[in-house]
């Protein structure tokens, strides 16, 4: 039985070590699942070169509360439910929403500066 073979035109010549983790997912894998991972690779590669990347949940929050003072922090947490649906419309999800709650609360406590 011939094995199939696929000649590929890349950007640049891989390392041994790359092209034998190449060789082995095409060896183990079949080609069907390859094409799904590769096409999520390059949506991934695309929204990153694109600067559009959603990022995951911890830098959200970070981004959200990084440089809040203890009075913002107070004023959201006394406005909550329009900071609710603001951070719904912006697609956070009621996790992300209740972990954000959670650091305003302790920067609310803290003394101004």
């Amino acid at each position: 039985m011939v094995k199939p073979t696929i000649e590929l035109p890349i950007s640049k010549k891989p390392v041994d070590a790359e092209l034998k983790k190449l060789k082995e997912y095409f060896k183990e894998m079949p080609v069907k699942e390859i094409l799904s991972g590769l096409k999520f690779a390059k949506n991934r590669w695309s929204a990153k070169d694109a600067g559009t990347l959603k990022v995951g949940r911890k830098s959200i929050i970070q981004k959200e509360v990084h440089s809040v003072t203890t009075e913002q922090a107070q004023w959201r947490l006394k406005n909550w439910k329009m900071m609710i649906a603001n951070y719904r419309r912006r697609g956070y999800s009621y996790p992300t929403i209740s972990r954000i709650k959670k650091i305003l609360i302790q920067k609310s406590k803290k003394t101004s500066k």
